[in-house]
């Protein structure tokens, strides 16, 4: 949630004409990590769980590299209040998605 607070401040001075572009997008994928973890938390299996932990993954990969474009591109703002939090946000979904694989066993991860 942090992080997707971060994002949402740091677009908020993004030029006005990016607003359907690079702010939308990692508008997006910045809510898309914390929904996809309690939607796959809400969900009836492991499994299922598993799967939107990955969808999550991949929406902070994709969010790591807007800010970095966004960086390259000068954009207004400092990245670096959304940057310190990929680390810790990455380093939290691997432990979940290992732990729900551990519980699923080999044959079912």
């Amino acid at each position: 949630m942090q992080l997707a607070e971060a994002v949402y401040t740091l677009t908020a001075g993004f030029p006005t004409d990016e607003r359907f572009g690079l702010t939308s997008q990692m508008r997006r994928a910045a809510v898309s990590i914390p929904s996809n973890i309690a939607e796959g938390a809400a969900r009836s299996t492991k499994k299922e769980f598993l799967h939107f932990l990955i969808m999550a993954r991949g929406s902070l990969s994709e969010l790591d590299t807007q800010l970095t474009l966004s960086k390259n591109l000068k954009f207004p703002g400092d990245p670096a209040a959304a940057t310190q939090h990929l680390n810790p946000t990455s380093r939290f979904l691997s432990g979940l998605i290992n732990a729900t694989r551990a519980e699923l066993g080999p044959l079912n991860s």
